[in-house]
Order: structure tokens, then sequence, then C-alpha cells
């Protein structure tokens, strides 16, 4: 049983049904139709997709390559920090696509699966507890199952394992009462879209933080519109919005000038607010359960990891775990295995974005305009090929996961 359709319940559920293991995805809402969810989709995310056989379908969403960043130098001048077309990778880019198609995809192949069955508007509301055999756990039960809420009323169902995807304000994991880490931020973000006044205003295939507004803006080229992200103090939100539209409105000018007319069109009810958090828990499991994806490590903006990462750790899950779980054997020991092999990955991943956010944290606090620091502008300024690593940290990871053999599907002859 899966918690959460989300991009981990759905790899999860998709890999582990084409492996011969019955699975039930249950998804709260009634459609996947969210604003400004992640839509970052990374090389080796569409490498899996490649993999599974389902990177035809996914070309038929509208989608754009992001191929470079940059940041701004001391001098002003701009300087490349991560160029994707450097990756030796079958997809040296990032895929900016609605993630409520790259579900709808999802769903579409696991319903093709005989042991896939995905119910819509249908919510986790609470755990099945039962005596754990061994006494290993402090209070001697180990879960056995969910409660749910849906469209026929209350239920139950019993399941060998439970798999929390159900995202960074997990209610399973809160229930498991889980032991948590969590890290001070110092930001929070202002989603919105901005509609393109003119040929080639948002199409472009690099990304550049803009830095005339109070607070930096990253507008994130979607073709026929551009995703905003502004970068406000933690907290910030409701002070902000109290300044109200017009304040906005010369913000978005500012950062953003060949977008004027639209920008004057903008109000605060386009305006999401993302609480931005970090943590992950010490333990992602207890017998019967086990917390993958943001359930498991909530993680910030930074460099939009978040998809990457929960896809990662939904595929080791159900390469790990199929086989034990076919046998109806699956035990303590096959969930640690799947914390020990993805804690590293996430464990130096949010160290990255803590060094980020100690440097907005710098910007928020003195005012001083973010760019890259001297000495680093001066190694990518000498040594250009090295703009390729960070595009290897983060859009292939340190431990990229694969389909596999049995999860794969040969293309039609």
């Amino acid at each position: 049983m899966i918690a959460g359709g989300g991009p981990a319940g759905m790899i999860a559920g998709l890999v582990l049904a084409r492996g011969g293991v019955d699975v039930v995805v249950l998804e709260k809402h009634r459609d996947f139709l969210r604003d400004f969810r992640g839509d970052t989709i990374h090389p080796s995310t569409l490498q899996l997709l490649e993999e599974l056989d389902l990177m035809d379908r996914f070309n038929h969403i509208a989608h754009h390559k992001v191929v470079s960043a940059r940041l701004p130098a001391p001098d002003g001048s701009q300087v490349t920090v991560m160029d994707f077309s450097r990756l030796n990778h079958p997809h040296p880019y990032l895929a900016m696509a609605p993630q409520w198609e790259f579900l709808n995809l999802l769903a579409e192949a696991g319903q093709e699966e005989p042991h896939f069955e995905l119910r819509m508007n249908t919510e986790v509301t609470g755990l099945l507890w039962s005596k754990h055999d061994d006494d290993t756990e402090p209070d001697g039960h180990q879960v056995s199952g969910v409660k749910v809420s849906g469209p026929h009323g209350e239920s139950q169902i019993k399941a060998l394992l439970t798999l929390a995807a159900d995202g960074r304000d997990s209610a399973i994991r809160d229930e498991a009462r889980l032991p948590t880490i969590s890290f001070p931020v110092p930001l929070d973000v202002w989603w919105f879209q901005v509609e393109t006044e003119g040929p080639g205003t948002a199409t472009g295939s690099m990304v550049f933080p803009r830095l005339n507004a109070e607070y930096p803006v990253l507008p994130i080229p979607r073709g026929d519109y551009i995703q905003a992200a502004m970068l406000i103090p933690k907290g910030a939100d409701a002070t902000l919005r109290a300044r109200g539209d017009q304040a906005l409105r010369r913000e978005v000018t500012a950062a953003l000038p060949e977008c004027t007319a639209a920008a004057a069109r903008l109000t605060l009810g386009d305006v999401k607010v993302l609480d931005v958090k970090m943590n992950r828990l010490e333990r992602w499991w207890r017998p019967g359960l086990l917390c993958i994806g943001d359930a498991a490590h909530a993680m910030s903006p930074v460099a939009g990891v978040g998809v990457n990462l929960a896809v990662q750790d939904a595929v080791a899950t159900a390469r790990l775990l199929t086989k034990p779980l076919r046998a109806g054997a699956v035990g303590d020991r096959h969930l640690a295995a799947v914390q020990r092999r993805r804690m590293p990955p996430t464990r130096l991943t949010q160290a990255f974005q803590r060094r980020v956010h100690a440097g907005l944290e710098r910007v928020f606090a003195t005012g001083v305009p973010l760019s890259v620091p001297r000495s680093l502008e001066r190694i990518l300024r000498q040594f250009p090929a090295l703009s390729g690593v960070l595009p290897r940290l983060i859009g292939v990871g340190v431990r990229p996961e694969h389909a596999p053999s049995w999860a794969r599907r040969p293309p039609p002859d």
C-alpha cells in the first residue's frame, strides 16, 4: 500500500507492479492538477523514463529544456556555474514539465499493469497496528495497513508493507513517531507566473537570477510564460502582502522589465507561498512501514532536486523490496537496507543546500547583492569545464538509481 500519488509514490508503484507485487496507490485529491509543484525533471529521471520505455510518452508532454545556469559575478558580469551540455549523458539538460502531466503519464503506465491499482480521492486517515512478532520495537507493535476515507466512506486496507510517500507534511510519519532532524532555513519562496510579451521572452535555455528588485527573482522559462520564484526572508509573507498589489508589481517590473505589461496585471492572489522546510528522518522505517521521498527528507527548492531524489528513493525501494515482498517476507533488515542506500545522497544534497542557504542569509542580512565568490569566479573562468561538476552532482546525483531489468519494457519492433 502506497500513501501518496506524487513522483515517489507513482514510480514506486509502477516499478513494484512490473515486478509482480500487488500495489494499491492512494491519492487524496481527485486529480493531480496543483499549481507550483516541483516541475524540474533531472537527467537521471529522464534516463529512468527511457529505461521504463516511457520517454516517447514524455516527449508528448509540453516541456522546456534548460541547459545552463548563470550567476552574477562581483563586477556585474555573468558567470556560468552550471552547463548541462558538458554532461556525458543521453539527456544533458533539465526538463521543465508540469508535474500533473508527468503524474498522469505515470498513472496511465501503471494502470496498464495487472498488479497496479490507483485510487483517487482516497485519503489515509490513520495507521493500523498489530503486535510485532519479535518485540524489537519499543511499543511492541508494527504497521499492518491503513485507515482510509474515500468516495465510499471509511474503510481499512491491510498490507504487508505501507510506503509513506505523502510528502513533507506526512501525517503517517507523524503518527509513526519517527525521529526527525530539522535544519533552520532563511527563506521562503513566492511562486507566480508571468505571461510572456513577445517571441523568445520565455524560451531561452538558460536560467539567470534577476537582482534588480528588493529580493532575488529566478525566472524559469516555460515557453509561453515565465514561472518566477521570488526568494523572500523566512516568515516575511504576511508583511510583504500587507504592502499591497502595487508593491508586488513594482518588484516584478524591476526584476523582469521585459514583462512590464504582464507585471502590471499581477495581484497578490496570483502569488503562492512555499513555506520552505529542510529536515530528514533519523530512521525512515518501522516494522511494516517505510517513508520515502519528502516524507523521509524535506528538501529546499534550491536546484529543484526534490523530485529527482524522491524518484531515486522510489526506484531503490522497488528494486530492493520486490523479491521479499513477493515472498511475503519483507523484514526490518530489508527496510533498513533502503535507508542505508539512500541516506548518503540525502545528506550530501542537504549539505550543499545548506551552504547555499548560508549565502542567501547573508544577502538578506546585509543587503549585499547575490554573487559568485571571487575565488570561484576565477576558477570557473579559467577552467570552464568545471561548470559541468554541479550538473553531475545535481542532475545525475551521487548515487543514481536505474530501473531493474524486470521493470524494463523493450521497445516494439
